[in-house]
C-alpha cells in the first residue's frame, strides 16, 4: 500500500516545480463538448494515415511491384504505345500531344502525322 504522505510530499514538489496543472487530474476539465471534439480529431488523422497507407499500397505492373505514389505522379505512368515506364518531362510533353512518348513519335508520328491524326496506331494496323 503506498504511503500517503510520500505521495502528498511528491505531489507538492511537482506542483512547487511545474504549477497547479501539472497535478490536476486531466479528467477534471472533461466534459462532452470536448470528447466530440477529441472525437472529430481523431477522426481527421485516421483518415490522412490511411490516405498514406494506401499510396504505399503495391500494385503489381506488368509483373512488377509498384506503389500506387510512383503510379500516381503523374498523370501518365507510361507510354500508352509501348507501355514505357519512367518517362521523362519530354516523354510527358509528347504523351499529352501525340499520347505517346517521344520514341514511339519518331518510330510511329514523324512525318506520319496526318495518319497518326486520323487514328492510326501500330497496334491496330
Amino acid at each position: 500500500m503506498k504511503d500517503q504522505n510520500y505521495v502528498a510530499k511528491i505531489e507538492k514538489a511537482i506542483k512547487d516545480k511545474y504549477g497547479e496543472k501539472a497535478i490536476h487530474n486531466p479528467r477534471s476539465g472533461w466534459d462532452k463538448e470536448k470528447e466530440e471534439e477529441y472525437l472529430q480529431e481523431l477522426k481527421k488523422i485516421n483518415e490522412k494515415h490511411f490516405a498514406q497507407e494506401e499510396l504505399q499500397e503495391k500494385v503489381e505492373q506488368e509483373g512488377v511491384l509498384l506503389s500506387k505514389k510512383l503510379l500516381m505522379k503523374s498523370g501518365n505512368a507510361s507510354c500508352p504505345q509501348c507501355n514505357k515506364y519512367n518517362l521523362t518531362a519530354r516523354d510527358e510533353i509528347f504523351v499529352l500531344r501525340w499520347e505517346c512518348c517521344e520514341t514511339c513519335h519518331i518510330k510511329y508520328v514523324e512525318g506520319r502525322e496526318e495518319r497518326w491524326r486520323q487514328g492510326w496506331r501500330p497496334n491496330n494496323g
